[in-house]
């Protein structure tokens, strides 16, 4: 990346939605512009878990005045992320097509775990460059994320369900404060976590430090009441405590440091807090620079600490951690690689040369991990790796591209019915088709013989597509034959038509 380039990352969180904007500067990211709006998103879900009209509204409209400021940014230099509440929300797919429009950028809701890495990846960017074992928290709107890392490696990453938002509707509904309400919460709050104290034991660290929101909300009033600057104590928390009980409601909190647009969650926020303090056993934390949108930036840059892109990793921990025979998994998506480029032309646009890659490398690896299901069920591993796939947390990958890959996994072999809404994808399609010949092609679990052999859409068509193989190759392997038959049978019952000719 050259000196100058610019680069944005857009933080789609519960509370708050933030947009950094920046440019390399000798290989240093320099801040030009941070925007941030209070759009509390994560309070927009209903009892059936949707989010409001009004509360998509919301975001939509604050999403488009930063797709405005954004307007003329490349595709390479934006990164968007969701994080809890759209994980939640059962409509989200309703929000983000017109999310994605109005901002002009794909936006990735990604997964707890995934989260806690790029919290982890921001904050260690922002600190000195040394191997001290770090406890790193960030308590949002609706989760509440913990992570074990040492120097810029991350080790032990976990999200909860709990946060600012969450515990302020849940435990104090009415903007009340009683010592009463405090204790449920607290109590309440170490129940979600307490599965988390043999792992983030206090022997298992040097250094605590918070990130986001509810931590910088809390350091703010500490600092505009005379404590010490960048640091939260338990006795800090202590006295927080008092002035809010002491307050007795939101409407007659008067503190120092503290926003308006705070009042309303900071109840929350402070219980889920003195509760991670208790549990964990933290007498003082640093308050970080870093955060969430520092750490996607660092994705940007390549500057994660890892060599590569993050989600080869991801793929091959999958691999060994369910036995896939790795050998045959590259086999296949060497094949179904080959094919795919043959199925679609190629394209001359940069960025649709770029789309192509991406395309093939998710197909590479669906195949490679296409038996991940095996070990479960020999006849159904199809299904049980697609599930697998959906609520796997791999580091790397948004949810939309895991669930993805669960439909290429669920579909390369069996009937094609059960994917009937995902065929309208174009890019989909010849993936799995693609897919689904790799696999049938290489059942002998050796290199297939593909000499002669070629996949195209035949004549004007768009649902035609031609396989076609040299005169003696179905001879030579009669099985292979079998199953390309069987294979065109599977797709006449779709409106796509497969046919196998011999030349």
């Amino acid at each position: 990346m050259q000196s100058g380039n610019r680069l944005a990352a857009v933080d789609l969180g519960s509370n708050s939605f933030r947009l950094e904007i920046g440019r390399l500067e000798h290989g240093e990211f320099c801040r030009t512009e941070y925007l941030k709006e209070t759009v509390r998103q994560g309070g927009g879900l209903d009892e059936n878990r949707n989010l409001t009209e009004q509360a998509m509204q919301a975001g939509w409209e604050c999403l488009a005045r930063f797709g405005e400021r954004l307007a003329g940014f490349k595709l390479s230099e934006v990164r968007a992320v969701a994080t809890q509440t759209l994980r939640e929300a059962r409509n989200r797919e309703v929000f983000l097509e017109r999310a994605n429009q109005v901002l002009g950028f794909p936006i990735d809701v990604i997964s707890g775990r995934e989260e806690a890495r790029l919290i982890y990846q921001g904050v260690a960017q922002m600190l000195p460059a040394t191997e001290e074992r770090r406890l790193v928290i960030d308590i949002g709107g609706r989760s509440t994320e913990l992570i074990l890392g040492q120097g810029r490696t991350p080790r032990v990453m976990e999200s909860f369900r709990l946060g600012s938002i969450a515990w302020s509707k849940r435990y104090f509904p009415d903007g009340l404060f009683t010592p009463k309400s405090f204790e449920i919460a607290e109590i309440a709050a170490t129940a979600v976590l307490d599965e988390a104290f043999d792992a983030y034991h206090p022997d298992n660290w040097d250094s605590a430090y918070g990130s986001a929101g509810t931590v910088s909300a809390i350091g703010d009033v500490l600092v505009a009441a005379g404590w010490p600057s960048g640091h939260i104590t338990q006795e800090g928390l202590d006295w927080i405590l008092d002035k809010l009980v002491l307050a007795q409601s939101t409407e007659r909190l008067r503190l120092p440091g503290m926003r308006d647009d705070r009042k309303a969650i900071i109840g929350g926020g402070v219980s889920v807090m003195r509760a991670v303090f208790k549990l964990l056993g933290i007498e003082s934390m640093e308050m970080a620079s870093g955060g969430l949108r520092h750490g996607l930036i660092c994705d940007l840059l390549g500057n994660t600490g890892f060599t590569g892109d993050l989600r080869v990793s991801s793929v091959s921990r999958l691999a060994r951690k369910f036995g896939i025979d790795t050998v045959h998994g590259r086999r296949v998506g060497t094949v179904a690689s080959a094919l795919f480029s043959q199925l679609t032309a190629l394209p001359n646009q940069a960025e649709d040369i770029t789309v192509h890659g991406r395309l093939l490398r998710k197909l590479h690896w669906a195949a490679e991990l296409h038996e991940i299901g095996s070990h479960i069920s020999h006849s159904d591993y199809h299904k049980h790796g697609a599930y697998i796939l959906d609520n796997a947390d791999a580091m790397g990958f948004s949810l939309s591209e895991m669930h993805r890959l669960s439909l290429l996994v669920l579909g390369h072999r069996g009937k094609l019915r059960k994917l009937d809404a995902a065929l309208d994808d174009d890019d989909l399609l010849g993936q799995l088709l693609s897919l689904r010949l790799a696999v049938i092609l290489c059942h002998a679990r050796r290199d297939p013989d593909l000499s002669g052999m070629s996949l195209s859409r035949s004549g004007s068509s768009r649902g035609q597509i031609r396989l076609t193989c040299r005169s003696d190759w179905a001879e030579a392997f009669p099985q292979s034959a079998y199953l390309l038959r069987e294979e065109v049978l599977a797709w006449d019952k779709t409106p796509w038509k497969l046919e196998v000719k011999v030349v």
